[in-house]
C-alpha cells in the first residue's frame, strides 16, 4: 500500500483500491485530491497487470462533493478581480471532468465502493464509474441547488445513468435519495448491508476478472463509444467491434472449451492476433 495522504492505493490480485482519505472533511474533493486521483488513473490505465479498479472511501462519507471552503477562500482572495474567480472555477471544474473522463476511458472496470453519503461531485463519481454497490445506509443528492449552484458538472453523469425527470427532480430539489430508491432509479447495482460491503464489492470484482482482460477492456471501449451513437451507427460500430473480438486467441479458446465441456484455459491464450484488444 502506498499513501499520499488523502488518497490511499492499494494493489493487490490484479485490482487497485483508491481509496479517498479525508474523513474530517467527508472527503471532498479538494483540487489536491483531484490532482492525486488524476495521476493515479494515469498510472492505472499504463499498467496492464491491473484488472479492475474499486473506487472507496474512509469514514461516514464517500464524498460530500467539491470542497465548499477551498472554494470560498479562492474566490475571496480573488474578490476584486471577477475574471480570477471565474477561472479558478473553469479550473477546478475542468479538472474534475478531466478526472470523471479518465475513469470512462480507463481500460479496466472500474466499481465505486459507496459507504455513506454522495452528494453533488460525489454523486457525479457514482454515476461515472463503471459500476456501483452500495451499503444500504448510504444516500445520494445533487445537493448544489441548496447553496444556489445547480449541479450543472454532476448532471452530465447523472442524466447518463437514470431516467431525465428523476434525474431533473434531484437537481431541482437538491433532496437526497435512499439507498433502494438509488437502486430503483439505476444509480446503483445493487445494494446490501454494510458488515456484507466489502464481500459484495470482492464478488463482483470477482465475476469481471475472471473473463479474458482483452475482451472486457474492449467491451467496455465499444459499449461507451456505442452509447451515444445513431442506431445504425452503433450497430455498425458493434458488428466491427465483435467481428475483431472473434479472432482474440481468448475467444476461440472459449468458444472451444463450450464445445467441448470443460472449462476454458484462458492463461494459455496469449498471442496478440487483435492489436491491443482494439477496434
Amino acid at each position: 500500500m502506498s499513501e499520499n495522504n488523502i488518497l490511499l492505493t492499494k494493489k493487490q490480485g490484479g485490482v487497485t483500491t483508491l481509496t479517498l482519505n479525508r474523513p474530517q472533511r467527508y472527503n471532498a474533493l479538494s483540487s489536491e485530491l483531484l490532482s492525486l486521483l488524476s495521476a493515479e488513473l494515469d498510472a492505472i490505465a499504463a499498467d496492464s497487470t491491473i484488472r479492475a479498479v474499486v473506487v472507496a472511501a474512509n469514514g461516514q462519507a464517500f464524498c460530500a462533493g467539491h470542497d465548499l471552503k477551498e472554494m470560498r477562500g479562492q474566490m475571496r482572495q480573488n474578490e476584486i478581480q471577477q475574471s480570477r474567480q471565474q477561472l479558478f472555477g473553469r479550473q477546478l471544474f475542468g479538472k474534475c471532468s478531466e478526472v470523471m473522463m479518465k475513469l470512462v476511458n480507463l481500460p479496466q472496470p472500474v466499481i465505486a465502493k459507496v459507504q455513506g453519503m454522495a452528494t453533488a461531485a460525489g454523486c457525479q463519481l457514482v454515476a461515472t464509474c463503471d459500476l456501483a454497490v452500495s451499503a444500504d445506509s448510504a444516500k445520494f443528492a445533487v445537493s448544489g441547488i441548496r447553496v444556489g449552484l445547480f449541479c450543472a458538472t454532476p448532471a452530465v453523469a447523472l442524466s447518463r445513468n437514470i431516467n431525465r425527470k428523476r434525474a431533473l427532480e434531484m437537481l431541482m430539489t437538491g433532496e437526497f435519495i435512499d439507498a433502494q430508491s438509488a437502486l430503483n432509479y439505476g444509480l446503483v447495482n445493487k445494494v446490501v448491508r454494510s458488515e456484507n460491503l466489502d464481500q459484495a464489492v470482492d464478488d463482483l470484482v470477482g465475476k469481471i476478472i475472471r473473463h479474458p482482460h482483452r475482451v472486457v477492456t474492449l467491451g467496455k471501449k465499444m459499449f461507451y463509444q456505442q452509447i451515444n451513437q445513431d442506431l445504425s451507427a452503433a450497430y455498425a460500430h458493434a458488428t466491427a467491434t465483435i467481428s475483431a473480438n472473434m479472432m482474440l486467441d481468448e475467444t476461440q479458446e472459449g468458444i472451444d472449451a463450450f464445445i467441448e465441456k470443460r472449462p476454458p484455459n484462458w492463461t494459455l491464450q496469449t498471442t496478440p492476433r487483435l492489436k491491443q484488444g482494439r477496434t
